[in-house]
């Protein structure tokens, strides 16, 4: 069987995704829009190695497979794919063509990752982190714009920019957070400082960001000392288990969760909790899966080897549940799962944009990793199988006492 075979017997026309292969096969019309070009034996090693999403990833990676056309669109096209019309004889005529490519078992691209040692320990964490954000501050620049601010943006509307957005869902935390000149605020997870600097700037406020990223650190701090802000502001190169301050008026937390784990759920929340003064606020942003299931095969599915080692996500309810369980008297949540897919379309065209830059500055098999990473993000917002939540928290005061307006108006 020609692997153009195969593809249309699992794929078919309908999806209308066309095909052709190093072997000379097609499938479907070869001036379609998306298209998928295998290239070389080893891309169909590692397809029938990895029959699953770490299969395709590892040939994209690579440059054994090709999708020309817009990512996203393929990826939406194809997912989810069905194989339940597949015959007994059609499953045996894939096993003889893709059973022999499957024992070769080629070396995967150096840019999966396997950790080891205790996983969450302070060490494997910043391994992890590592991994992911200290690609380049100049590669981040390319994608995420001016703000550099790599977490959900809230959009006005449709039609405003990606800095507007960004600026905005800024706002939104401070807003509900409550600041006000002479607060101290904690931003864990700081990532390159956008949100201490809105709050310093705009909120009067005393601020500490904290960032297992090195590179996100030094970012930071110059941005701060470039602003005039060192004596209001700064940015840590630290673990937030590591932070000895204490009695802040509000702590935010702006893509942090995802890189905790359920196990430690207790222990962070509790963590930061012991970190507010009463009646202080804790704002908590996030994504989530729309239930509290696990992936079957986690482990090593793209995103864990490729993009977020040891990222774990779980549903709102679980992770509302732990932080009221800390003490917090929830008094917020909204799921802004649109505006993600949105945020994620801006980064997408950004990289298009710039992707000469981005391969020079971080290399081809890293850039290829990022373009699959954030096509298939955004189609998971756009498909509900990720979503993105903020809670709002009050660690209360004597006799109950919250500090909110009986109306907030955030």
């Amino acid at each position: 069987m020609k692997l153009a075979d195969a593809f249309g017997m699992i794929v078919g026309s309908e999806r209308n995704v066309s095909f052709r292969a190093y072997d000379g096969s097609t499938f479907g019309p070869q001036d379609n829009d998306v298209l998928l070009e295998v290239t070389s034996p080893r891309g169909v090693a590692f397809l029938a190695g990895a029959p699953s999403q770490l299969g395709l990833a590892r040939a994209y990676v690579s440059g054994d497979l090709e999708i020309i056309g817009d990512a996203h669109t393929a990826l939406s096209r194809l997912y989810p794919l069905d194989t339940s019309h597949l015959t007994v004889s059609d499953k045996l005529a894939l096993a003889k063509t893709f059973g022999p490519h499957a024992l070769k078992r080629p070396s995967p691209p150096p840019q999966e990752r396997k950790l080891s040692g205790s996983r969450h320990s302070k060490k494997r964490d910043a391994e992890a982190i590592h991994h992911h954000y200290d690609v380049s501050n100049t590669f981040y620049r390319w994608v995420l714009g001016p703000s550099m601010a790599y977490t959900c943006a809230v959009f006005p509307n449709a039609e405003a920019s990606l800095e507007t957005a960004q600026e905005a869902k800024f706002d939104l935390v401070a807003r509900k957070l409550g600041l006000a000149p002479g607060m101290t605020l904690l931003d864990v997870g700081c990532g390159w400082g956008g949100m201490v600097l809105h709050a310093v700037r705009n909120y009067g406020v005393k601020a500490i960001g904290v960032t297992l990223s090195q590179q996100q650190a030094e970012w930071g701090q110059k941005a701060i000392a470039d602003a005039g802000l060192a004596d209001r502001a700064e940015i840590r190169f630290s673990d937030y288990r590591d932070v000895t301050e204490g009695s802040f008026d509000a702590i935010s937390s702006i893509g942090l969760t995802e890189h905790i784990g359920r196990a430690n759920y207790p222990s962070y929340f509790g963590f930061l909790y012991g970190k507010l003064k009463p009646e202080g606020r804790m704002l908590n942003h996030t994504i989530t899966r729309p239930d509290d299931s696990v992936p079957t095969h986690y482990r090593t599915s793209f995103i864990n080897r490729y993009v977020f080692p040891d990222g774990e996500l779980s549903g709102p309810g679980m992770i509302m549940s732990s932080f009221n369980d800390a003490g917090f008297e929830i008094r917020h949540e909204e799921n802004l799962r649109e505006h993600y897919a949105l945020t994620l379309k801006h980064w997408c065209e950004n990289l298009e944009n710039h992707w000469d830059e981005a391969v020079a500055e971080a290399g081809l098999g890293t850039a290829r990793v990022w373009r699959l990473y954030m096509a298939a993000s955004r189609m998971g917002f756009d498909l509900n199988t990720i979503q993105l939540h903020q809670m709002l928290g009050v660690k209360l005061g004597e006799r109950g006492k919250s500090g909110m307006p009986l109306r907030p108006n955030f």
